[in-house]
């Protein structure tokens, strides 16, 4: 366990008690004791130390306090959020998982033209794919808050879509049609959000590929096999988190050829 994620603030003598299926993780499947120390992140952002105090295993709640407390330097990165056509199976809890492991911001499902779910597909999906989230950044130890949302239409999607629009650059991953500039291009002048579109098994009809690139999605793709859905997901949010981070180097490398 890289850091445990509380739900709640502590108290003002920086007390936190812990019930539930927090109680059950912490002391039956990570066998903590009274007197140890686990790192948690709170809710606000900061880092923190928990010592345990107490374990009452008759009504099964965990007392602790937080000994330390520092706020975790924000990310300089542009955020990343992930929209998913919902595929069939439960292949989307496996792209949760890596999403919040990959540090992606936010996860928005839709129903695209060749899924096979629904909308109404949430309900408890929607509810364990929270509790997949909340144990991939404990498990990883990604300090990114990682949101999901509940399933939305093709005009649901569009609509988030325009109110994010100006500050984002959005990239449609399709194996066909490619427009000239490369992920590194298209990444050179992003502002505060990259906005990445992935298909169901089957991709995207010719129609939403249309409508995508109408209201100003970019199409690229990497090498040139085809992805399944849930490997897209992650091999494309990893390569644009690479190249984020390592945005400086190659521009620099990039200025310096350019002034040689």
């Amino acid at each position: 366990m890289k850091q445990f994620i509380l739900s709640n603030e502590p108290d003002s003598d920086n007390i936190v008690r812990l019930d539930g299926k927090d109680f059950r993780y912490l002391v039956r499947v990570r066998r903590l004791a009274a007197g140890e120390y686990f790192p948690a992140l709170l809710p606000n952002g900061k880092e923190t130390l928990v010592q345990i105090l107490s374990i009452d295993n008759e009504h099964g709640i965990l007392t602790g306090r937080c000994t330390e407390q520092e706020t975790t330097a924000g990310s300089s990165l542009p955020q990343i959020i992930l929209f998913q056509a919902l595929p069939k199976g439960d292949k989307m809890d496996l792209i949760v998982r890596q999403a919040a492991e990959g540090g992606v911001t936010e996860i928005v499902p839709f129903v695209s033209e060749f899924s096979f779910a629904k909308k109404n597909a949430g309900g408890q999906k929607f509810l364990r794919w929270q509790r997949i989230i909340k144990e991939a950044r404990q498990q990883s130890g990604s300090k990114t808050a990682t949101a999901i949302r509940s399933p939305l239409t093709m005009e649901e999607l569009f609509d988030y879509w325009k109110k994010i629009k100006n500050e984002s650059v959005g990239l449609l991953f399709h194996h066909t049609g490619l427009e000239k500039n490369s992920l590194h291009g298209y990444l050179k002048n992003v502002n505060k959000i990259v906005v990445l579109a992935i298909g169901p098994e089957g991709g995207f009809s010719g129609a939403e590929v249309s409508f995508f690139k109408k209201e100003g999605f970019k199409l690229f793709t990497i090498g040139d096999t085809i992805l399944r859905t849930e490997t897209a997901a992650l091999y494309c949010t990893a390569a644009i988190r690479i190249l984020l981070l390592e945005k400086d180097s190659w521009e620099l490398k990039q200025a310096i050829t350019n002034n040689g």
